[in-house]
């Protein structure tokens, strides 16, 4: 039997850590009220020109006109739109909060992911995964400030597995032990990889989780087909190049597989080489009448496939994040360096394809969750930016502003099954929102031109934020000193 290691970091700790943070950013408001206020309707694109928005302990209370709703709440607790943009808060749908000596460096980056308006995130499991649902509780509980998360926890695996901290299983024994834990832990969702863990009882993972009544998402194995996957139960699939196995005859690829007459190497060289964009909109279309979804992920493709064109250095989001943090990828960033220049250009040309997809996919009717893949392993890759980089991504590819904004907003939240509560601006749903300056609709860029952000019913003015991220930048000076480690 398979022995799972818990590490719980002491909540002493986060206590202290938690009410630093209240005395620094004060306390949440009971009433506000929110007016000038152009509210876009992320269902259908309309734009809801000069309304008030009442919000009460934390929920929207009621929409309508300043004059209706002034008398309402005293005028220290009123903020005006000035006639700017406000839209549900922002959802990242793949992040990973890891690092068990990381611990400091992400209760730092919490505040920063609400200075850029992404007041929900689901992180994808770590080996942080206690660590990770205690902070979610925290948070919950308004104990802790950051967005709300929904995790995964820890992922399952095959043994020996190259990731830390998995769930590592070897029989269907094993299996039924972690849905034991990970019920136990009461995780939002289950996530499966393939690293180890052979295509048997992968399946079997995404059979036994679903009758749980978990979500089940993952990544795609080289011995399964994605109609396999899908069937089975699968709810969302991690990073769309795996879609490029659907431009052939998947099946054939997978059973040379299992027969060990090809490696998954040439396996991944043959999808690609042999990829064919009407035989990929069929499949499409077959996937569309299912519920599956897919994050694309496309960031952590297009920055490694272009660091011979950009090399990040003057990045200013490296602010905040210490040493450590960013030492975690370096060896990423080695390995591409020892890339041919014809290997190189694959990588371009590979992203390039996988971009192509998503305005088929979304013609198609499958639902593009929006995230950013954001973690301590993954190359620049930056949490909360690389966010709204990915929605610079979609709008690239093809994707109206609108949506794009629906894949970071009503999309996650139908798929988590919390649309009826959260991720649009309506009377009886959470009050998390973002005001911009200038309209997303026209360019999706606009997301990162931030005026304030509402979470959980706190307003945060601009000159809030800036004060989020510059305390999150002088923690990561300090951090760096106390540890001796600076950067070259």
């Amino acid at each position: 039997m398979i022995r799972l290691l818990i590490s719980i970091i002491s909540i002493s700790a986060l206590t202290s850590c938690s009410q630093n943070l209240r005395q620094a950013f004060g306390i949440p408001y009971h009433n506000i009220l929110i007016y000038n206020a152009n509210i876009i309707d992320v269902n259908d694109g309309q734009i809801l020109p000069d309304r008030a928005i009442l919000i009460s302990k934390g929920m929207i209370k009621t929409i309508g006109s300043y004059s209706d709703l002034k008398s309402d709440i005293s005028k220290e607790f009123q903020f005006d739109a000035h006639n700017k943009y406000v839209i549900p808060g922002l959802w990242d749908m793949h992040v990973h909060i890891e690092g068990e000596d990381l611990i400091e460096d992400n209760i730092a980056l919490f505040p920063v992911y609400i200075a850029y308006g992404i007041t929900t995130v689901r992180d994808m499991a770590s080996d942080l995964g206690e660590q990770v649902l205690a902070w979610r509780d925290e948070i919950n509980q308004g104990k802790l400030l950051g967005p709300r998360i929904y995790t995964a926890g820890r992922k399952l695996e095959g043994l020996n597995s190259i990731w830390k901290r998995d769930l590592e299983i070897s029989n269907e024994q094993e299996l039924q032990q972690m849905l034991d834990t990970l019920e136990k832990y009461k995780v939002d969702l289950i996530k499966i990889t393939e690293n180890t863990l052979e295509g048997p009882l992968f399946l079997k993972s995404v059979v036994e989780a679903k009758k749980r009544g978990f979500k089940v998402s993952g990544h795609v194995p080289h011995d399964l087909t994605i109609r396999e996957l899908v069937d089975a139960g699968f709810s969302s699939i991690e990073h769309a190049s795996y879609l490029l196995r659907l431009g052939m005859d998947e099946k054939k690829v997978v059973e040379q597989i299992k027969a060990k007459k090809i490696t998954k190497l040439i396996a991944d060289d043959i999808y690609l080489n042999n990829f064919n964009q009407d035989t990929a909109i069929k499949a499409y279309n077959e996937l569309a009448k299912t519920n599956i979804a897919v994050t694309p992920t496309l960031i952590g493709g297009k920055q490694l496939a272009y660091l011979d064109e950009d090399n990040h250095k003057g990045d200013v989001f490296l602010d905040y994040l210490t040493k450590r943090f960013t030492d975690k990828y370096q060896w990423r960033i080695d390995r591409m360096a020892n890339y041919s220049v014809e290997k190189k250009q694959q990588a371009k040309d590979r992203y390039q394809l996988i971009s192509q997809q998503l305005p088929f996919l979304q013609k198609a009717g499958i639902t593009i969750l929006a995230g950013s893949d954001a973690a301590a392993l993954n190359t620049f890759v930056y949490p909360a930016l690389a966010l709204h980089e990915e929605l610079v991504l979609f709008q690239k590819s093809g994707l109206t502003p609108l949506q794009t904004l629906q894949s970071a907003t009503l999309n996650g939240a139908k798929f988590m099954g919390k649309y009826d509560t959260s991720a649009s601006v309506e009377k009886g749903k959470m009050a998390d929102m973002v005001v911009l300056n200038t309209n997303p609709l026209e360019d999706i860029k606009s997301t990162q031109d931030i005026f304030a952000v509402i979470k959980n019913g706190r307003y945060f003015s601009r000159s809030d934020l800036d004060k989020m991220l510059e305390t999150a930048k002088n923690k990561k000076v300090q951090l760096d000193i106390e540890r001796n480690e600076t950067k070259d």
